[in-house]
C-alpha cells in the first residue's frame, strides 16, 4: 500500500515549486504561507482518500463500499436475515467473490466454518449393501438413507459479539444458526436430505 504524504510534506513541496521573486518571498508575503498550508492540508486529505480507495477495491479490506459491492454481487443474502451485522455483510462479500462451490462433504464443512463452527463434520449415512452390511450395525437404514447426511456443528460458535470487537447496533451473544441452515439447504444437492446436529 502506498504511503500517505502529510500536509507538511505537501507544504514543503509547494514551497519548493514557487517561482523566484519578491512576490513569492515568504518573509515579504507571510499570507502566502497560510495559502500553502491550506492547499497542503487538502492535498494530504485527497492523498489519504486515494489510498483508502485502493483498500476498498479489495473485498478482504472493504469497509465504506460494502453497499456497492453488495449491489454488484446480489447481496445482502436473504440467509443472513433482514438486518445482518456489518461484519457479516463484509464476510458475505468476501465469500461471494471467492466461493467455488461443490457437492462434497468438505464444501459443506467449509460453509459451516465460514458461519463460525470450526469443528464441523459431516456424517454420511449408509444404505444396506450386499456384502458390506452387518445386522445390528449403527447407521443401518433403508435405501433412502443413501441420500441422507448430517452436518455436525461441533458445539457452540467460536465467535460471538463482544464488547470492544463489535459494531454499534449488533446483538451481544452468539449468532443464531438460521443462516447456517439456510445456506446448507440452498447449496445441498437437490436429491439429498440434510440434517443439522447442533450438539
Amino acid at each position: 500500500m502506498a504511503a500517505v504524504r502529510t500536509a507538511e510534506q505537501y507544504r514543503a513541496q509547494l514551497q519548493a515549486l514557487l517561482p523566484i521573486g519578491p512576490a513569492w518571498d515568504p518573509e515579504r508575503a507571510p499570507e502566502l504561507g497560510l495559502v500553502l498550508a491550506g492547499i497542503a492540508a487538502e492535498l494530504a486529505r485527497i492523498d489519504a482518500r486515494v489510498v483508502a480507495l485502493c483498500g476498498e477495491m479489495n473485498p478482504a479490506t472493504v469497509s465504506e463500499l460494502v453497499p456497492d459491492w453488495e449491489a454488484v454481487m446480489g447481496l445482502p443474502d436473504a440467509c443472513l436475515g433482514s438486518s445482518p451485522s456489518f461484519g457479516d455483510r463484509q464476510l458475505a462479500v468476501q465469500q461471494r467473490l471467492t466461493a467455488v462451490g461443490g457437492q462434497t462433504a468438505a464444501y459443506f464443512v467449509s460453509i459451516a466454518k465460514g458461519q463460525g463452527y470450526p469443528n464441523a463434520t459431516v456424517t454420511q449415512h449408509r444404505t444396506p449393501r450386499f456384502g458390506k452390511s452387518r445386522f445390528g450395525r449403527a447407521h443401518f437404514g433403508t435405501w433412502g438413507a443413501q441420500f441422507m447426511w448430517t452436518l455436525n456443528t461441533g458445539g457452540r460458535q467460536r465467535v460471538g459479539r463482544r464488547f470492544g470487537a463489535s459494531y454499534w447496533g449488533e446483538r451481544f451473544g452468539t449468532n443464531p444458526g438460521s443462516a447456517l441452515e439456510c445456506l446448507i439447504q440452498r447449496y445441498a444437492p437437490a436429491h439429498t436430505l440434510s440434517h443439522i446436529n447442533y450438539n
